[in-house]
């Protein structure tokens, strides 16, 4: 397993993601099969409504929690600080835990200030419940001034990245600013199986195009990647991806088709 390092926080770069299962149970054992394959970094959100499912499969794992990083997120409607509170004690409690590791702001709200919010995530983590703080679908500047309004680092924006759509700005600042870029939907809801790119390039190596993608987002200094899947034949293979490297062509030819590589996005990933 690689890890990235922002702000202090050590995050495995693989994650698995909880979102859009056809049921808890589906969502609860495909959790923990990936906990068995080796997947250490598990994301959810109350809008997902699998806290439950993943807080079971955790609680069942021969691993301890303390080796699991887990990430939930605030629905649109707890962003005020007596819901944001309320709602994250119910989140730990569908988790079975004392703690979670990273707290986010799912996205923007503009009818509650992003400033109140924060506060309110900083006092849970005074209080323990909360090791870490992010976002999740903020531009540039939504992050900065979350950065700005809170008295704990912002660690990461989540944000869907994969070879189809680009975040060329939003990873220049993250790399610059030592923020971790967490991809959701890394393969694009699978769209990726027909990129003859990425098949190409899978077939040099003997992977799969989707492994290609996930290799693609996991080269890019901090870049973490949160895939999806439901069919256990995939949580297992969307894991088996560091036993190969893509080089700098390779790497390029992906980059054309997310809109291609700015002159400073090139320079800080050495492409």
């Amino acid at each position: 397993m690689e890890f990235i390092t922002a702000q202090g926080a050590e995050i495995p770069a693989l994650g698995f993601g909880t979102a859009r299962f056809d049921s808890n149970d589906v969502c609860r054992r495909a959790v923990e099969v990936a906990l068995e394959t080796g997947y250490r970094h598990i994301d959810t959100a109350q809008m997902y409504g699998t806290e439950g499912a993943v807080g079971s499969a955790v609680a069942a794992a021969e691993v301890d929690r303390d080796e699991v990083f887990v990430t939930t997120k605030l629905n649109d409607d707890n962003r005020s600080r007596d819901r944001m509170l309320d709602s994250t004690k119910r989140s730990l409690e569908e988790l079975r835990m004392d703690t979670v590791d990273l707290l986010l702001i799912h996205s923007p709200n503009e009818t509650v200030p992003v400033e109140e919010t924060i506060g309110a995530m900083n006092e849970l983590q005074d209080d323990g419940a909360v090791r870490h703080v992010g976002v999740s679908n903020f531009s540039v500047d939504q992050l900065r001034r979350a950065r700005d309004a809170s008295e704990t680092p912002v660690v990461t924006n989540q944000v869907e990245y994969h070879p189809h759509r680009g975040q060329g700005d939003l990873l220049e600042f993250c790399i610059d600013e030592n923020v971790m870029l967490t991809a959701y939907s890394p393969l694009d809801i699978g769209s990726v199986m027909e990129d003859t790119a990425l098949v190409e390039i899978g077939n040099r190596h003997g992977k799969t195009a989707p492994q290609v993608a996930i290799r693609w987002l996991l080269q890019q200094e901090m870049v973490s990647a949160i895939p999806k899947a439901a069919e256990h034949e995939h949580v297992r293979e969307n894991f088996n991806v560091f036993d190969f490297e893509l080089s700098d062509d390779e790497m390029r030819r992906i980059f054309e088709g997310a809109g291609g590589l700015s002159d400073g996005l090139r320079e800080r990933l050495g492409l």
